[in-house]
């Protein structure tokens, strides 16, 4: 089987995830979407759910890659802190289906390959992350805190207006608040002896 039957019918489980949710999509409908024959989808896919894992994966490594490329190349601890609240914002935005799908569709019951696939792709993050962000710790231009905490100063406040903006709650573009959420991370994150001023 092709890799493009796979991406075609993931594509099409985006899609029809995003209008009808996990419990409301069947299989009939993203193979409809993606034109694939009932053979060709359970050649690839033992079931609905075994496609949405593979989906929320697939989608998780996206919005890694937009998130890691922000850190390249190596920014100073502000500048870095406006790269990477940026770079969340403008995923959301400019992956509008997909974020949607990473942190309002997206099950808790994965099975245990997809938690497993979860937890090392997190790990890598979370690695580059601290690469970065160690030097800076201990050169006194980051505060020290533990990685969860750091991570959250950073994505937690933006994912309020994130969340509004993905349920249809608020259309503001919540990349007009990146620059309040830059200043207020920073204040959170940068020994105050060390502020410049807001990083782009």
């Amino acid at each position: 089987m092709s890799a493009t039957v796979r991406d075609d019918l993931l594509a099409a489980g985006l899609a029809i995830f995003d209008r009808v949710g996990f419990e409301g999509a069947t299989v009939a409908a993203i193979r409809e979407r993606a034109r694939a024959s009932n053979g060709s989808f359970f050649h690839v896919f033992a079931s609905k759910q075994e496609l949405a894992g593979a989906l929320f994966i697939e989608v998780l490594g996206h919005y890694h890659a937009a998130i890691l490329a922000a850190l390249e190349p190596a920014p100073s601890a502000e500048e870095g802190i406006g790269r990477l609240i940026r770079a969340h914002l403008g995923w959301v935005v400019t992956s509008r289906r997909e974020a949607r799908y990473l942190f309002e569709i997206s099950r808790n019951e994965w099975a245990d390959d997809v938690r497993d696939a979860q937890r090392a792709q997190n790990a890598r993050l979370g690695e580059a992350i601290e690469r970065w962000r160690a030097p800076l710790i201990a050169r006194g231009d980051l505060l020290p805190m533990t990685p969860v905490m750091f991570i959250s100063q950073i994505i937690g406040p933006a994912q309020v207006f994130c969340r509004a903006y993905l349920s249809g709650r608020d259309r503001t573009d919540p990349r007009s608040e990146a620059d309040t959420l830059i200043v207020c991370a920073i204040r959170a994150l940068v020994p105050a002896n060390t502020k410049k001023g807001v990083a782009s």
